[in-house]
């Protein structure tokens, strides 16, 4: 099983690049990032005993294959330098520049995450996943490479190990590489992925294939042979190439119920011609001598998948009484049917985006999501089981723009895939020239025609549980939120014009434009709008934003600073939970970021527009500032429950969580909220509680660390 990597050189590299790399400088970048970590890598090994430089040298020569740029060349061979050398990031754009500071800060992270496929894990990946497609895609596509060659050198790690790598690469990476449509990739990620982690099933495929190899290779020969003599008799120039399917493609048939015996198309045969006519021509030419399977013929090149692959499929019954599977394609596309969006790499030109980005149109889910704020398990469920899944189908508009949707989509999910105004404008829905309720289930093939109406209040509140897709649903929720953020506003609005007429003051006087941008300015607001949604919600009482627009009361923040220096006697309000001293009537609140608690070293904090926020005196918010902190301290006579937040960590058990709640709930200490946070060693539990006061928290903190598995407890400084 042991193989000697291919122990290329950088003329090797540079050769390489030169076929397509023209301008000297970029080849020299290439050259001084290789220089670069040969030096940092210099005296380290790999597992395989190989230098470790192989590998990125390796890893680069695979993305020569897909045409990648200088700059992504640079990155692959400087990948490794910040987890494995003592180089630093700073170090990297000093040498190299922002540009490849960045891919290099970027393959780096994802290549510090654990790529278990528990859930936890599976999340943080995906968001990091999620980070490089937002940003770059040429990350995604370094850490494709990258994954290459560790696959084939994956015999140098223990047995265990290998089949937890080959486990994630086909959860994780095969479908990253079918969505960018690097088949080659794809494929050679497939069958090793499946050689380490089913070596029983793997051989077994292999075996029966060499057993029928010779006769195989007969039929082909024969095949191949007569249907370029009926290309050649009618003048279409080619070059023919017979393949069998991959192992891992007939352990998928295998899998859906099929016998060995019964995967029909396992020969193939791929032609290739110099134009789109000539693809009909010779498609023609070879039904006319061998009779089709029906319901087997596929036009992509009519209606190309979402991913830019464009290619005839036809099943034909040939020599020797064999079915063949025949490919006819033109040269540039089956560039685009090995290389996907990597065929068509350009450089990025005067801040425009490339080629290549601009045709990620099947991770635009994915970015949707991001964009949307999908959050744990809806994020991870819908990246696997609607943007990574095999189990797509294709759904044509009339005028046969092809769209890619998860199987199980509706018609709505269609229409938000089309445009979202679409969606929000959508009346009704014909598919394949038939009326279909909302509800109908979409099928590969269909051609969908959603009709619109302008005048549409907009989607239904049922359409949520009707879609499929979590991108579709968060759409109409979002048009829901926006309509009721709206009637807020109007409510706020509404709320200080009635405040200005009660008064007898002139509208326009107060609402003055200079007015308006000052009081915004002050509490930190953007727009106008924000300003009564801020009053709609109550976060703003009325009368005190028309106090700060008259400014008659003079409160704002610099006059606050004045008082409290103006005032000398001790104690002039001692209602609330703190009293505060020289200050008798701004509002008090509690700082998020420390959630002090009665009893804990309190001071005040004048904030801008928010009267005083009570902080620790630790604080780090806080513990740099001197000229707006004034004293404050607890009212002994409160007797209310405060917020606050502390972290647990433990060690990587199961159901620990179910046991930390048990007790603190048993302490009569409440739960506001939890947020679990996965690390590969630990776990840590961030837990929002309310308590009465320190002595309290103290005790339960005291008693929660004395759980089994739990190895520290600590408050939370946000």
């Amino acid at each position: 099983m042991k193989q000697k990597e291919k122990a290329y050189s950088i003329d090797d590299l540079l050769n390489k690049a030169k076929t397509y790399i023209k301008k000297q400088d970029e080849l020299d970048l290439i050259k001084n990032a290789y220089l670069f970590a040969s030096k940092a890598h210099a005296g380290q090994l790999r597992l395989t005993g190989d230098e470790y430089m192989l590998h990125p040298l390796n890893v680069a020569m695979i993305l020569t294959e897909v045409y990648a740029d200088a700059q992504t060349l640079a990155t692959a061979l400087l990948h490794d330098v910040i987890n494995f050398t003592n180089t630093t990031i700073d170090m990297v754009e000093k040498e190299f520049g922002k540009e490849i500071k960045d891919l290099v800060d970027g393959i780096t992270k994802i290549n510090k995450l654990s790529l278990s496929t528990d859930n936890e894990a599976l999340i943080s990946y995906h968001k990091k996943i999620l980070v490089g497609l937002s940003g770059d895609v040429r990350i995604i596509i370094l850490k494709v490479a990258d994954r290459l060659h560790n696959m084939r050198t994956l015999w140098a790690i223990p047995a265990e190990k290998r089949k937890e790598k080959a486990k994630e690469t086909l959860e994780i990476l095969v479908p990253i590489a079918h969505g960018l449509g690097i088949n080659h990739i794809k494929s050679e990620l497939e069958d090793l992925s499946l050689k380490y982690y089913k070596p029983d099933v793997y051989n077994d495929i292999l075996e029966k294939l060499s057993q029928s190899r010779g006769e195989l290779d007969q039929s082909v020969n024969k095949m191949m042979k007569s249907v370029s003599k009926i290309l050649n008799d009618n003048n279409i120039p080619h070059e023919a190439k017979g393949r069998s399917k991959s192992v891992y493609s007939i352990y998928n048939k295998l899998q859906k119920g099929k016998t060995f015996n019964q995967i029909y198309d396992i020969l193939a045969l791929r032609y290739f011609v110099n134009t789109e006519a000539e693809c009909y021509l010779a498609l023609g030419a070879i039904h006319a001598k061998f009779k089709p399977v029906p319901k087997r013929f596929k036009d992509y090149i009519a209606r190309p998948k979402p991913n830019g692959y464009q290619s005839l499929h036809t099943t034909v019954f040939g020599v020797d009484g064999k079915l063949f599977e025949i490919q006819i394609r033109t040269y540039e596309m089956d560039k685009v049917a090995e290389y996907g969006f990597a065929s068509h790499w350009s450089y990025k030109e005067h801040g425009k985006s490339s080629d290549l980005e601009k045709k990620l149109l099947a991770f635009r889910s994915v970015i949707e999501l991001n964009e949307q704020q999908v959050e744990g398990e809806d994020f991870v469920n819908t990246v696997k089981n609607e943007v990574f899944t095999s189990d797509h189908i294709y759904v044509y508009t009339p005028k046969g723009d092809v769209f890619e949707l998860p199987v199980g989509s509706t018609p709505i999910d269609f229409a938000y895939r089309v445009h979202t105004s679409v969606g929000h404008q959508m009346v009704g829905a014909i598919v394949n020239d038939n009326i279909v309720p909302l509800d109908y289930k979409l099928k590969d093939g269909d051609i969908v025609k959603i009709n619109t109406n302008k005048n549409s209040k907009g989607p239904s509140q049922e359409w949520i549980n009707i879609a499929f897709t979590t991108s579709a649903k968060n759409k109409i929720k979002s048009f829901f939120a926006k309509n009721d953020k709206q009637q807020t506003t109007l409510t706020g609005k509404d709320m200080l014009l009635k405040l200005i007429r009660r008064k007898k003051l002139s509208i326009n006087e107060v609402l003055d434009d200079k007015k308006i941008k000052s009081v915004l300015n002050e509490l930190n607001l953007s727009s106008e709008n924000d300003l009564y949604y801020e009053i709609g919600i109550g976060k703003h009482n009325p009368t005190s934003i028309l106090k700060l627009l008259t400014n008659n009361e003079k409160e704002n923040n610099d006059n606050s600073l004045d008082k409290v220096l103006k005032y000398s006697s001790k104690v002039l309000e001692a209602n609330g939970d703190v009293i505060i001293d020289g200050m008798s009537d701004l509002k008090v609140s509690f700082g998020g970021c420390c959630m002090p608690v009665k009893g804990d070293d309190i001071v005040g904090y004048i904030s801008k527009g928010n009267g005083i926020t009570i902080h620790l005196k630790t604080c780090h918010n806080i513990c740099d500032l001197n000229e707006r902190i004034i004293n404050v301290s607890w009212n002994p006579l409160s007797n209310k429950k405060y917020v606050t937040n502390v972290i647990i960590y433990t060690e990587k058990k199961d159901n620990i969580l179910l046991d930390i709640i048990s007790k603190t709930t048993s302490m009569n200490v409440g739960v506001k909220s939890v947020n679990t946070i996965s690390n590969v060693d630990y776990n840590a539990y961030d837990l929002e509680i309310l308590v009465e006061d320190k002595e309290k928290l103290d005790n339960y903190m005291n008693i929660i660390g004395q759980i089994e598995y739990v190895t520290s407890v600590e408050r939370g400084n946000k």
